[in-house]
C-alpha cells in the first residue's frame, strides 16, 4: 500500500473545495498527493466532509478566516441547494468520505488527515488463531497487543473489528461494544449487529460485565481494593488522587493476587518492543490478577503506578512512577503530596507531574484482559496465556 505503514508527525489539512467536482481529484490538486495515496486515505476513513465550513479555531490563520467568511455568507449560503431546509449548525456535522468518486460541490469543507495513526502489527497477525468464540449475535476475540479495537479517528481500517471480519468471511462488519488500550491485549466482544451492540452496552452500563486483568506489575502490589480518584480530563496521562477530589472519578480495582515471577526474558522484550523506561530491578515482577470494579481508560495503568508498581514496559506511567520514588512529592496528587500556598503554584506542580509522564507504548505493556463474563457467569470466555509467559 503506498500509505507508508511507520507513523508520521499528525498533518491535519482542513480545505474548502472551490469548484465542484470528485474528491479524490480535489484533494490530491490541493495537496500535492498522489492518488494512491488519497485512495489510501479514503479508505482508512481519514477524510470528513462539511456542507458548510465549520467554524475555525483561535489558532486559525488571517487567510483561513477569510476563507470560511466568505463561504458562509448568507448571501452565499441561500444559493446552495443541498442545504436547504437545514440550519447552519446542522450543515456544518462533519461525515466521512467513503468513495474516492464521490462528487463534491463548491463551498463544502474537507478535513484530511494526511498522516493517519498506523497499525502495522494487523498485517503480522494470524487472526483467526485469536478467535476465541462465535455466536449468532457476538464474536469474543482474544486482541493482540500494538492494535486498536475499533480503530481512530483517523484509521478505521487497520483495526481488530476490520481484521476480525475479515478473517472469519463475514459481510456485515463487527462493531465495538467496548474498548480495552492499544498496548492491552485480551479479551473483547465485538458484536455481529447493531442490536446486540445496544444490548451489550446495556449490560455493561447495568454492572453486569465482570472483567478480570493480568497485570505485570515492577514492584509487589498489596491485596484488596484499591481506591483512587481520576481527574476528569480526555487526555492522557490519566492523572489520579488517593484523596478525594470533587468532581474527580471514582477508581476501584480489586488485586485478588500478587505473585512473583521473572522479569521477561530480553529476547521476549524484543519481541514485543517492550520499552526500557528506566526500572532499577529486573530480577523479578508480580503478576497480579485484579478485578476491575470501574473501566476508566487507562486505569490499571495509572493506579498501579500511584502505587510505586507500575506496569512493565509502561513508557507512559512508568517514568512518573520512578520520579515520584526518586523525589518524594513530584506527585501533587501522591500520599507525599506538599501544600501549595496558592493555586497557581499548584497548578505548574500539576504541569511539572504531566511533563514527568513518557509516550504511550509502542506495542505491548504488561497487562491483559485474562477473563470477561456476563450474566451471573453465563457467559465466560479467558484468554491464551499472556504474552511474558
Amino acid at each position: 500500500m503506498p500509505c507508508p505503514l511507520q507513523n508520521s508527525p499528525p498533518r491535519v489539512e482542513h480545505l474548502v473545495v472551490t469548484k465542484e467536482g470528485p474528491v479524490l481529484e480535489y484533494i490530491c490538486k490541493a495537496l500535492d498527493l498522489p492518488p494512491l495515496y488519497v485512495e489510501d486515505l479514503i479508505q482508512f476513513g481519514a477524510v470528513y466532509y462539511a456542507l458548510v465550513c465549520p467554524k475555525p479555531p483561535p489558532t486559525a490563520s488571517p487567510e483561513q478566516i477569510k476563507v470560511y467568511e466568505e463561504v458562509t455568507d448568507p448571501s452565499i449560503l441561500r444559493q446552495r441547494t443541498s442545504i436547504k431546509g437545514k440550519t447552519v449548525r446542522e450543515a456544518q456535522k462533519t461525515f466521512k468520505i467513503t468513495r474516492a468518486d464521490e462528487i463534491v460541490e463548491a463551498g463544502t469543507y474537507l478535513r484530511v488527515h494526511v498522516h493517519p495513526k498506523r497499525f502495522p502489527r494487523c498485517y503480522d497477525i494470524d487472526w483467526k488463531s485469536r478467535i476465541i468464540a462465535v455466536t449468532d449475535d457476538y464474536v469474543v476475540l482474544d486482541k493482540p497487543a500494538g492494535t486498536s479495537v475499533g480503530g481512530t479517528t483517523d484509521n478505521i481500517e487497520e483495526s481488530c473489528a476490520t481484521f476480525a471480519t475479515r478473517a472469519l468471511g463475514f459481510s456485515a462488519p463487527l462493531l465495538t461494544t467496548h474498548q480495552i488500550d492499544n498496548c492491552t491485549e485480551g479479551c473483547v466482544v465485538l458484536a455481529r449487529s447493531k442490536e446486540y451492540c445496544s444490548v451489550f452496552h446495556g449490560k455493561i452500563r447495568e454492572k453486569k460485565v465482570k472483567k478480570l486483568y493480568l497485570a505485570l506489575a515492577a514492584a509487589p502490589v498489596p491485596i484488596g481494593i484499591l481506591t483512587h480518584y481520576m481527574r476528569p480530563i480526555n487526555m492522557a496521562p490519566r492523572l489520579v488522587s488517593e484523596d478525594f477530589v470533587k468532581g474527580w472519578l471514582l477508581c476501584q480495582l480489586e488485586v485478588l493476587e500478587c505473585k512473583k515471577v521473572p522479569w521477561p526474558s530480553s529476547e521476549i522484550q524484543r519481541t514485543y518492543n517492550l520499552e526500557d523506561c528506566g526500572w532499577a530491578l529486573k530480577d523479578f515482577a508480580y503478576e497480579c490478577q485484579i478485578n476491575l470494579l470501574t473501566g476508566r481508560t487507562h486505569q490499571i495503568r495509572a493506579q498501579l503506578a500511584a502505587c510505586s508498581a507500575p506496569v512493565v514496559g509502561d513508557s507512559m506511567y512508568m517514568p512518573a512512577a520512578i520520579a515520584e520514588i526518586v523525589c518524594p512529592g513530584s506527585n501533587p496528587f501522591g500520599k507525599n503530596k506538599k501544600l501549595y500556598s496558592n493555586e497557581n503554584d499548584k497548578s505548574l506542580a500539576i504541569d511539572e507531574w504531566i511533563a514527568q509522564h513518557g509516550k504511550e507504548p509502542s506495542v505491548a505493556v504488561g497487562l491483559q484482559a485474562c477473563q470477561i463474563s456476563w450474566d451471573d457467569g453465563q457467559h465466560c470466555y479467558g484468554a491464551r496465556l499472556p504474552w511474558w509467559r
